[in-house]
Formats: C-alpha cells, sequence, structure tokens
C-alpha cells in the first residue's frame, strides 16, 4: 500500500459559484482553512473505473467501463475479472457504469448493474441483475433495456440507487440528441423509477399517460452521472453535465421537467448560444451550476463521524476540474463550496464504505484508494 500526505490551503468561496441560493448573493469572501488529507492508494492500473460495490464479506467489487468487473479483496486487485457479465457495448462514453448491491442482499444474494446493451442499429442503457459465485456471475438476467438505441457514443448516464422503500432509480442522458430530453416517447434525459424486477410501478408519473413511457419519474436532464438517497430526507439528489458550462446540481421530485435543453447556463461547444433561457416557468432551477464545467462525475454525502468537518456535506467527482468538490448544504441551498485535491486527478467515483472511510475512483491514472483526515 502506498501512501501521498497533501496538504492544501482551501477557499470557501459562498458566491463564487453560481446557484440559486442565498449564497448567490454573497460577496465571495474567502475563508482560508488548512486542511491535510491523506490518500491511502489501494489499488493501480485500472482502466476506465466508473463504480464500486462493497460486499458484506469485506471484498470490494469495481467496474471498468471497458467491461470488466474487478475484485479487491484483502489488499489484493485481482487481475481475472468476473465471467459471466452481459455484452457490453464498450462505445464512445458507453460501457460497464455501475454496480450495487439490493437492499436485501444478504437474503437474496442480487447485484444490480447498469451498462450499455447493444441491439440492432446501436444500443441504449440497460439494467441488469446477477449473483456472484467466486469469480462468476450467475443467473443473469436484464430488467430494462432503454428506448431508442441508437448509434451514438453520447451521453448514457448513469447511476442506479435504492430508496428506503426498495424502488430503484437509474438514469439515461439524453444520447447527444438534447431535443428528445423533452419527449416522454423516449427514454432520453430521464431519472426512471422501477420495482427490483424491473416492472414499473403503478404510482409513477406517466402510467396511463398516451405517448410518455411509464418508467419516466423526471425528464429535461443532459448527462446524470451522480444520484444519491439523501438519509434523512430520502430526497434524489443528481448532479449532471452541462455542454459548456452549465453543470447542475438537482433535487429530483416526481414528473418534473428539469430544462435541458430550453433553460441551460451553458452553450455549444463552438460558442454558439443553446437558448437565452435560464429559468422558464414549469420547469425546475437547479441548486447549483457550475460555469465553467467541471464535468461531474460521483457523489457522496458524508454521514461518517470519520469526518466530522464534512457530516451532512456533498462530496462531487470533477473530471474536467480534476478535483472533488465539497458542497456544504442546509436543507435545499448550498451555503459554502470547496475544492479538495485539486489537480489530482480525473475523478469519476467517490463511495463511503461500510466500515466509515471514503473510497475513491480515478482515470488517467487508473486508482482506487481512501480518503483520510489528518
Amino acid at each position: 500500500m502506498r501512501y501521498f500526505i497533501l496538504s492544501f490551503i482551501i477557499a470557501f468561496t459562498a458566491g463564487l459559484i453560481s446557484c440559486t441560493s442565498p449564497a448567490d448573493n454573497n460577496s465571495g469572501e474567502e475563508i482560508e482553512q488548512e486542511v491535510q488529507i491523506k490518500v491511502d492508494t489501494l489499488a493501480e492500473g485500472l482502466q476506465n473505473p466508473w463504480g464500486m460495490a462493497f460486499l458484506p464479506d469485506g471484498r470490494i467489487l469495481i467496474a471498468e467501463r471497458p467491461g470488466n468487473l474487478r475484485i479487491y479483496e484483502d489488499g489484493n486487485l485481482y487481475s481475472e475479472p468476473v465471467d459471466g457479465l452481459p455484452e457490453i457495448w464498450a462505445h464512445g462514453q458507453g460501457g460497464l457504469l455501475d454496480v450495487v448491491l439490493h437492499p436485501q442482499y444478504d437474503d437474496n444474494q442480487w447485484l444490480y448493474f447498469v451498462y450499455a446493451a447493444p441491439g440492432p442499429g446501436g444500443g441504449n442503457t440497460a439494467i441488469g441483475r446477477g449473483k456472484l459465485n467466486d469469480f462468476t456471475l450467475t443467473e443473469f438476467e436484464e430488467l430494462f433495456h432503454g428506448y431508442p438505441l441508437s448509434g451514438s457514443g453520447a451521453h448514457f448516464g448513469s447511476r442506479i440507487v435504492f430508496d428506503e422503500q426498495g424502488y430503484l432509480f437509474t438514469t439515461i442522458g439524453d444520447r447527444g440528441q438534447m431535443e428528445t430530453a423533452q419527449e416522454l416517447t423516449n427514454h432520453h434525459g430521464t431519472v426512471l423509477r422501477m420495482y427490483d424486477d424491473g416492472t414499473v410501478p403503478e404510482d409513477n408519473p406517466f402510467v396511463g399517460q398516451e405517448d410518455a413511457l411509464p418508467e419516466i419519474w423526471s425528464y429535461g436532464h443532459r448527462n446524470i452521472q451522480g444520484m444519491i438517497i439523501h438519509p434523512e430526507t430520502g430526497d434524489i439528489w443528481t448532479h449532471e453535465h452541462g455542454p459548456k458550462g452549465g453543470d447542475e446540481i438537482n433535487v429530483v421530485f416526481k414528473g418534473e421537467n428539469y430544462g435541458w435543453p430550453l433553460a441551460t447556463h451553458g452553450i455549444n461547444y463552438d460558442g454558439s448560444v443553446i437558448t437565452p433561457d435560464t429559468t422558464l416557468p414549469g420547469m425546475v432551477d437547479p441548486i447549483l451550476h457550475w460555469t465553467p464545467s467541471i464535468a461531474p462525475c460521483g457523489l457522496e454525502i458524508v454521514t461518517s463521524n470519520k469526518y466530522p468537518q464534512w457530516q451532512g456535506n456533498l462530496l462531487v467527482g470533477a473530471l474536467a476540474g480534476q478535483h472533488i468538490h465539497r458542497v456544504v448544504i442546509q436543507d435545499r441551498e448550498v451555503v459554502e463550496t470547496e475544492k479538495l485535491l485539486q489537480g489530482f486527478a480525473r475523478f469519476r467515483a467517490i463511495e463511503q464504505g461500510p466500515d466509515g472511510y471514503l473510497y475513491v475512483l480515478t482515470e488517467s491514472p487508473g486508482l482506487f484508494f481512501r480518503l483520510r483526515l489528518q
């Protein structure tokens, strides 16, 4: 195991990042604090790691986007990947994107996967589940496949979470076709809600509505790659990639429209305007937005007493920003923000483990490590 000690002077900057909370009106006064973070490197050489899951027996599963599921056990990352995964369409931004345990894993042994699955004319984001037997996945079944299929390599999402009632939530990006995020006849640009077997709850907002797909919980999203359930309120918190600027944090509510691409703080990559509107009637504004973009990926809320300074805070991985963005929230408002480990790597996933420590995956380089405060 390798150890790195990194010391940073952190600037808390309320209002430096535009947000819809009262902090947006603050003067931007910076309060400097010295923070020392210890990075325990557990594994190196991972290939585009995207997600992780902690098994009750101490093993840790790591999903690599090209389609491998790796096992980390007792300080060792096995070179042999798990066999028996479905055909995974490692195309553009698509591939194996997340792995989570069923809430009753001890009883049923189900592991859930979100991945890009191929089909006639391309592919789309899919959900499946299986059971792990040593290094083999058994009893695999595909529960859901996003519609329509597309040859695009852009914006698959995706994350999976279960709420306290056992409902499964997942996300699909707009697949590079921004206008489709406003159409309920496809799964693009949505948060989806279903039972753990992939069937649709009758109280989903668009069940029975003509020209609407019943799995949709919310829409008007660009590309969500971070999602959590708040442990106290049950709120669904997400973040999503904007285009050039306009990355967002949102609280997701049943049946709501989050605006993309009719309302956004971002612009096209060539500098052209997507829309003059940053807010519109009947659409939900972001809790916070980043311009310039940090390219957020991975989201966690800290509940562990191992990080007393961070309890209740959101941690957001940043790809383009190459840092972890700490977001202090009160109720549904942003109070302060802080950048951690600036320039360290492209952060892809952050999870609080059963031991209370924070575990992180990065790409370029492909690292798996644990964070500790000194």
